[in-house]
């Protein structure tokens, strides 16, 4: 075990009593324990976070209707795109802060990060308010007002990566729960709300933005992180370029086809999309629950021959709610969505809507499994499947521009692209897996 991982990993305060009783007496099992123990506590909290950003979807596309809930939709999208900056963020702050050796050390990479992240965010909310007349003609929204509410919200973004990411990197997974459950709720009932006051689309954006800046201001509890730091622990070029080529790619992959589709389609059918769309990313923001508490301790952990043990309940997880969510949404499409958003939700002249909500979470389920074996890599060195993943993500926007007669040829794009991606990145681990597979045989045979 690590040094790194005294100081950090097994802390028990950080620890439920389950996942210390099993570092105690199965010491082989410590860093196990705390993937599970860790995912288990963000499984949980994204339940929460999940049914409130379920809430706020439903309630504003009940309330508004396909239309205008495309463009609240495409305002959680280009938020979600601009998380690619965020999360790198966060990324860089949990590796460097898991792996840092004093709590001086880890104060410093703390405190550069975020002021390195208030720079970035103002720029972005100027650059947000300086283009608020060419994105809201490119994106057919209702108003220029939405993409200046937005960039206040976007200011505070960036930061927030960076507090979430100190959270994240000395295992403090309760409070990144609470706090991205906080966000959630706040933005479920703050749209609601204005909403029902008259704001319309408005008060949804509105409410996105004070739910960033309200997650900022709650307190976290990683104070160590907030002392006098000595030295200057700027984050090394290659760690920060790395996670930004991932997150650049993820966030293109998972988001840029509802704003493709916000301007190749009418609003309500863009709407009727959004829709689909998000009921995929109710898995993948599960998968990421899972890989949010492996990348700590496998980051942490040594660079030995039995680290690829780290892989194995993450993936197992993830696949396993994969199969799970693909089989409910084919057994009873219908029932699963317009019990969510309604029966005003089927657009006429849209076909195959069961067909089109089944293939989405598919090829949602093969990218959440490929995510996991991209992060795996890049916790344990710098990794070069996030280019790999950068390339797709070009791909996928090549191929929606050519291809969008339909929904269903925008989804069958993402599909085809999406299991190539999965093939590429597990090739290397089937590869390491079938010889090490084969050494253990031979070492049985020499042995008997």
């Amino acid at each position: 075990m690590s040094a790194n991982s005294d100081t950090v990993l097994v802390r028990p305060p950080h620890e439920s009593r389950w996942s210390g009783i099993v570092s105690r007496w199965c010491p082989q099992y410590g860093h196990h324990a705390r993937i599970l123990n860790g995912s288990i506590i963000l499984l949980i909290g994204s339940v929460f976070v999940s049914l409130a950003n379920f809430g706020y979807n439903i309630g504003v596309a009940r309330m508004l209707g396909p239309s205008d809930f495309s463009h609240a939709a495409a305002a959680v999208t280009i938020l979600m795109l601009i998380s690619a900056i965020t999360l790198s963020f966060q990324l860089v702050c949990t590796k460097l802060v898991a792996k840092a050796d004093s709590l001086e050390a880890k104060a410093a990479v703390f405190q550069h990060l975020m002021k390195r992240a208030w720079v970035i965010g103002v720029g972005l909310g100027v650059f947000m308010l300086l283009t608020s007349s060419v994105l809201t003609t490119y994106l057919r929204l209702s108003s220029p007002w939405i993409m200046i509410l937005l960039a206040v919200g976007l200011t505070i973004y960036v930061p927030l990566g960076v507090k979430r990411g100190g959270l994240q990197g000395t295992c403090r997974f309760s409070g990144l729960s609470w706090n991205m459950s906080a966000e959630a709720i706040i933005k479920f009932i703050g749209a609601i709300v204005l909403i029902k006051l008259g704001f319309g689309v408005l008060g949804a954006v509105a409410a996105i933005s004070a739910s960033v800046i309200f997650a900022f201001c709650l307190p976290d509890s990683a104070k160590e992180l907030r002392i006098p730091a000595r030295g200057d622990h700027a984050a090394p070029v290659g760690e920060a370029r790395q996670a930004i080529v991932f997150f650049v790619g993820q966030v293109i992959i998972s988001n840029i086809d509802i704003l493709m589709v916000k301007h190749f389609f009418q609003p309500s059918e863009a709407g009727l999309y959004a829709a689909i769309a998000l009921v995929g990313r109710l898995l993948y923001f599960a998968s990421w629950s899972v890989v949010s508490a492996m990348f700590p301790v496998s980051a942490g952990g040594k660079e030995d021959g039995s680290s690829g043990s780290l892989l194995a309940i993450p993936l197992a997880l993830v696949t396993a709610m994969s199969v799970c969510f693909v089989l409910l949404l084919a057994a009873f499409p219908s029932m699963v969505f317009q019990s969510l958003f309604g029966s005003h939700f089927h657009v006429a002249g849209v076909n195959g809507m069961n067909w089109l909500l089944s293939m989405n979470a598919a090829a949602t389920g093969v990218y959440s499994i490929a995510v996991v074996l991209i992060t795996y890599e890049m916790s344990r060195r710098i990794a070069n499947t996030g280019w790999l993943q950068l390339v797709v993500s070009g791909l996928i926007i090549l191929g929606i521009s050519w291809f969008h007669s339909t929904l269903l040829e925008v989804i069958i794009v993402q599909q085809v692209l999406r299991v190539l991606l999965l093939c590429a990145v597990a090739f290397p681990f089937v590869k390491m897996w079938a010889t090490a597979g084969g050494r253990l045989h031979e070492e049985a045979t020499a042995r008997y």
